[in-house]
């Protein structure tokens, strides 16, 4: 395909133009949710003949635990080379060295994990064979030693691969912004992965689940695709701060006698259907979502670090008073039981 070129006055004009295009966008740092929320804000307040709220802006969402706090120490464990020769029928040899390497020092959280998985296989299918009754005394005691350390260490591991992770740190972050109306649907294309790694915790203990190392890289990837966690966050606290802004609204109509002008009142006083489709199906989404992380986190054969569980507590429950999910729905309740009122007196 032939391009044009242009002469740098036609040049210089499309670039004006773009700029121009872009500066009314640079110039307002409302997002699609805030837009949408603010300006049925604006709507109400004119159909009460009362001035819109003011708009403050909710608090960032809670820092995730460091990693002192939220991983769990796993001392490493040390064998002389002679002694894991002497357990060459178990062939743990060139997964020892490979794991002490270069590159296995250096190995992401998920490597890791999938490393001591392999470790653990190995060393509890070999004390179920003939092998221990082969070794000396000494050596079939290193074995069972071992086999008992890796198995009260694995869900350890497991737990250290995920939340040791970037692509799960990421879906914390909070330099993030409300989830947009219109991509609700990232929880969807993201859900299989927390499906997955809480299948791989549930099953790292069963011989005849298989895990893939590609197959968790690629999981890990979606979640890098964006910081769902946190945007899912952002946007329940926006719209219980915005629908509480608005319950304001009603609540001063109700003291003050103000009306809509319409005879409707009913449907003066209503969302618009955008507003309410959106407050709905964010609902919903950040359900499905949280859940899922909840299934993820009991998943694992550990009892969740006390920041972990702290954090989850006051940002991920759906039970706890005042973590987003929940206020928002005591909000949509009380401005629900608002607009009922409102409405009854201005019939």
């Amino acid at each position: 395909m032939r391009i044009p070129r242009l002469g740098p006055h036609r040049l210089g004009a499309r670039l004006a133009a773009a700029l121009v295009a872009v500066l009314p966008l640079a110039g307002c740092g409302d997002g699609p949710a805030e837009t949408l929320l603010a300006d049925d804000q604006r709507r109400l307040a004119e159909r009460l003949d009362l001035p819109a709220p003011a708009r403050t802006t909710p608090e960032n969402i809670g820092d995730f635990p460091g990693p002192d706090a939220r991983l769990f120490e796993i001392p490493e464990t040390r064998e002389g080379m002679l002694d894991v020769f002497a357990l060459r029928g178990c062939h743990i040899a060139n997964l020892v060295a490979a794991r002490n390497n270069q590159l296995g020092k250096v190995a992401a959280p998920s490597q890791r994990w999938l490393y001591e998985l392999d470790l653990w296989r190995r060393l509890s299918g070999c004390w179920n064979t003939e092998v221990p009754q082969t070794l000396g005394d000494d050596h079939r005691a290193r074995l069972e030693r071992l086999t008992r350390l890796k198995t009260g260490q694995l869900p350890r591991a497991s737990w250290n691969a995920l939340f040791a992770s970037d692509e799960w740190l990421d879906s914390f972050s909070r330099a993030s912004s409300p989830l947009p109306p219109d991509a609700l649907d990232e929880v969807d294309a993201q859900l299989p992965a927390l499906a997955y790694l809480r299948e791989a915790a549930l099953h790292q203990f069963d011989r005849d689940w298989v895990p893939d190392s590609a197959t968790l890289e690629g999981h890990l990837k979606t979640l890098r695709d964006r910081p769902l966690t946190a945007e899912l966050l952002r946007a329940l606290m926006l719209a219980e701060r915005r629908l509480s802004e608005r319950s304001r609204l009603l609540e001063a109509a109700l003291v003050d006698g103000h009306c809509p002008a319409s005879p409707a009142a009913g449907d003066a006083l209503a969302m618009s259907h955008p507003l309410a489709t959106w407050l709905d199906d964010l609902t919903l989404a950040s359900q499905r979502w949280f859940t899922a992380i909840q299934r993820l986190i009991e998943a694992h054969k550990v009892a969740p670090r006390p920041a972990v569980e702290r954090y989850r507590q006051r940002w991920l429950s759906r039970e706890t008073p005042g973590a987003p999910w929940p206020a928002l729905q005591a909000a949509r309740l009380s401005h629900h039981a608002l607009r009922t009122e409102l409405a009854r007196r201005c019939r």
